[in-house]
């Protein structure tokens, strides 16, 4: 039993340094707005919801991470979608954040 335990918290540790998403191409163009700031200038161009892991086994995962991932997701789908920023709703939610896409100039 202390093997088994051992083992998955090596595992843990290993994989808690990873980035289990990437960035696709043309989403390095792809701005993450401030929350608070404006988009007068920029048209809506759609809602996007992304969601990653945010626990390992029963363990949380690293806040930060997930809401670095979540971010690349909603990057990674602004551009599907033509547009050239996003901007969080909201806070991440167990492993869950809502953003809305827009060209803007």
């Amino acid at each position: 039993m202390k093997l088994a335990s051992t083992a998955v918290i090596a595992m843990l540790l290993a994989t808690s340094a990873c980035t289990w998403v990437k960035l696709e191409p043309g989403a390095g163009a792809v701005r993450v707005a401030a929350a608070d700031e404006s988009m007068a200038r920029c048209t809506f161009k759609g809602d996007i919801t992304t969601t990653v892991t945010n626990r390992l086994a029963g363990v949380e995962r690293n806040s930060i991470k997930v809401a670095d991932e979540l971010e690349t997701l909603a990057r990674n789908e602004a551009v599907a979608l033509g547009a050239n920023t996003t901007q969080p709703k909201g806070p991440p939610v167990a492993g869950e954040q809502s953003f809305t896409a827009h060209p803007c100039p």
